[in-house]
């Protein structure tokens, strides 16, 4: 282990050593990488472990730099361990340089089945015994995580002191169809939100597309395309994403000698926005993690998009309306445009077309929960549908909302303290609402 400080804070490095398959304990291991901190002041007292598990699927935990967002309120009372999920961060990696080492496309496909919220649950519960001596610990699940969070109370709720969940309550039994035919209308309302608070940005959108359809230029690697464009919507599901779409679209032509040309400063940032490769497994396993039973996903977000015709780009080209932008939905061309990925594309293809993924939720220990359980609901939030979250909170016994408007997806890093505040209190029953 490995200590050092940050502002106010004591860091330790962990490795852990877990089985690829925790099936096969005497299998295949891989690493999973956590950064435990503390405050410097309680640096030696005998603290209450809380993990974090961040959102995605696919990123690292969040580094932060000193006491900033909430790890300032969460290190006044607990050690917490900030876990780099399987596959991401400074755990075993994988991505297009690493997966090969597995084989072709179909070795790679099975051992990415080994990497949703189930088997990072596992490895939570191999964790926690080595770090609290058996203790159970509090989760704080983003997004994601709150999704891995729900699977950790169906799953080990022993090893649970307590939950928080901030924007992550998943449907326990839809399907990725369900999830994206109730995205699609409520990205349209934020769409609609943000050129009605920058209508200078319909025209913009509408030249800039018109550009990317003809030109099909090339940023390292990257071909930047309509539909690429159309996912910096992403953008949106967070409390200042419509003005960083603003200020990326003011700054998007130039004129040189040839006439009108996209800006090199807004190919690059386009490219940066809309690349995956500091976090391919996102584009990888995003409709896995829905995945339940022998349905298979077979590319959701691509097909429910047909049933949303305003979302073609090129249509709304041909006519006088604005260019939709599209959010957190992975599609076929990413696995064409974007160079991280495109040796990826069979690997998933197969993913896609899996037809054996295990149950991930068990609705009848829900019911039964015992673990107190808090979790904050985005009003109109444009990843997690408010309306399957609330159902979903109303089968875990005794889960406590907070259903707020007052910020979007990313209110745990935005609000910081106040959300973390708000959230002990309800779980320690210390407020009413």
């Amino acid at each position: 282990m490995n200590s050092y400080r940050h502002p106010g804070l004591v860091l330790t490095d962990h490795r852990f050593t877990v089985p690829l398959d925790h099936d096969d304990p005497g299998g295949e291991t891989i690493e999973v990488f956590a950064r435990e901190a503390v405050a410097a002041s309680k640096a030696h007292e005998d603290l209450p472990w809380l993990v974090y598990l961040e959102g995605g699927p696919g990123f690292g935990a969040r580094r932060f730099v000193g006491t900033e967002a909430w790890l300032g309120r969460a290190v006044r009372e607990f050690r917490v361990l900030l876990l780099d999920q399987r596959g991401t961060g400074l755990s075993t990696p994988a991505n297009r340089q690493t997966l090969p080492l597995r084989g072709g496309a179909r070795e790679q496909a099975d051992y990415l089945a080994h990497f949703r919220s189930d088997a990072i649950v596992r490895d939570c519960e191999l964790i926690r015994p080595r770090l609290t001596g058996g203790a159970p610990w509090t989760v704080l699940g983003q997004s994601f995580g709150g999704f891995c969070a729900v699977r950790y109370l169906s799953a080990a709720p022993e090893g649970l002191e307590r939950v928080l969940i901030t924007g992550g309550l998943p449907s326990l039994d839809g399907h990725a169809d369900d999830v994206y035919r109730a995205a699609y209308p409520r990205i349209e309302r934020k769409v609609a939100a943000h050129y009605a608070r920058y209508p200078q940005d319909v025209e913009r959108a509408r030249a800039i597309t018109a550009y990317l359809a003809e030109h099909r230029p090339d940023s390292a690697g990257h071909r930047l395309t309509p539909e690429g464009f159309q996912s910096l919507g992403i953008l949106l599901g967070g409390g200042t994403g419509s003005h960083q779409l603003h200020h990326l679209l003011e700054n998007a032509f130039v004129t040189g000698p040839h006439g009108t040309e996209l800006s090199d400063t807004f190919q690059e940032a386009m490219r940066t926005a809309t690349s995956f490769a500091g976090h391919p497994l996102y584009a990888l396993m995003h409709e896995a993690i829905y995945g339940q039973g022998a349905r298979p996903t077979d590319w959701s977000a691509e097909r429910v998009r047909a049933e949303f015709p305003q979302f073609d780009a090129r249509t709304a080209l041909e006519g006088q309306g604005p260019v939709l932008f599209t959010g957190e939905s992975i599609h076929p061309w990413h696995f064409e445009t974007d160079p991280a990925l495109r040796p990826l594309r069979e690997t998933a293809e197969l993913l896609a077309a899996r037809t054996d993924w295990p149950a991930l939720y068990d609705t009848e220990r829900l019911a039964a929960n015992e673990v107190p359980v808090a979790a904050a609901v985005y009003h109109d939030d444009m990843y997690v549908d408010t309306g399957h979250a609330l159902r979903t909170a109303a089968s875990i016994r005794g889960l406590r909302t907070w259903v707020t408007s007052e910020f979007e997806h990313d209110g745990l890093r935005a609000g910081g303290p106040r959300v973390l505040d708000r959230l002990l209190a309800l779980v320690r029953g210390e407020s009413d609402r």
